[in-house]
């Protein structure tokens, strides 16, 4: 190869590489991914000493005292970061400024969390957490549809985006007691297909309680499914004094 067709096929190299720049989402700064490293090791990942089963932090077993004392109807649940800035802007900016761009950049953050649980039995298909209409019509689209889609995509796990509905439009979880949310979204949800023998993930946004994933869940389990798991990008802390809104 001559030195000028080397020089021209670098040049190329360089140009392409320039062109799949981009800028950080939260710093501006160049990068060829969402955000910088500087930024991506920055966001709050939650550390590895969570309870499997509700995701809040603990420190020595697997499982927290209150979920062995009174077990969820989900079998356990992945959540990729703490509820807190910048992610709770985030996730707002997709909810409620409609940033359906943002769905694929919280997606790939929650795919990242699922891959590095190599220990996790991967489900035979994830069940979006189901809006109601009037929330539907409202917003013109499901955040945990969206956000579904793309990890169904990168995973190979069918969506499953039908299967369950729901039927009770509730007063918002946000700004409820803790102890209210499981009562305010009692019968909400019903769910129409035979699960017999499957492995679901019900995704969602955010997990506060547990008290809608827990819902959900059980009428899961009442078609058959046989293990339940929560996929969500953010979970909540007690003290974070940050407000989800479930």
């Amino acid at each position: 190869m001559s030195i000028s067709s080397e020089h021209y096929l670098n040049n190329r190299l360089n140009i392409g590489q320039a062109l799949r720049m981009r800028n950080c989402l939260l710093c501006e700064a160049r990068s060829r991914d969402d955000f910088c490293n500087s930024c991506r090791n920055s966001l709050p990942h939650l550390s590895q000493g969570i309870c499997i089963v509700c995701s809040l932090p603990l420190q020595e077993s697997r499982i927290c005292g209150a979920c062995l004392a009174n077990p969820p109807a989900f079998d356990r649940s992945i959540a990729a970061l703490k509820y807190m800035f910048p992610v709770d802007a985030m996730l707002q900016r997709l909810k409620y400024g409609a940033s359906l761009a943002m769905a694929r950049v919280l997606a790939d953050l929650l795919i990242a969390r699922i891959d590095s649980s190599s220990s996790l039995a991967l489900p035979d298909f994830i069940v979006p957490m189901p809006l109601h209409p009037n929330r539907l019509r409202e917003r013109g689209f499901n955040q945990a549809m969206e956000i579904g889609r793309r990890v169904s995509k990168k995973t190979g796990i069918a969506l499953l985006p039908d299967v369950c509905r729901r039927i009770r439009h509730t007063p918002s979880q946000t700004g409820l007691p803790w102890k209210e949310r499981e009562q305010n979204i009692r019968g909400a949800f019903i769910c129409e297909a035979e699960l017999e023998g499957k492995r679901i993930a019900i995704l969602d946004d955010v997990m506060t309680t547990g008290a809608t994933l827990n819902e959900l869940a059980k009428v899961l389990r009442k078609r058959g499914a046989t293990h339940v798991s929560g996929w969500v990008v953010a979970r909540t802390l007690r003290d974070t004094g940050v407000t989800a809104p479930l």
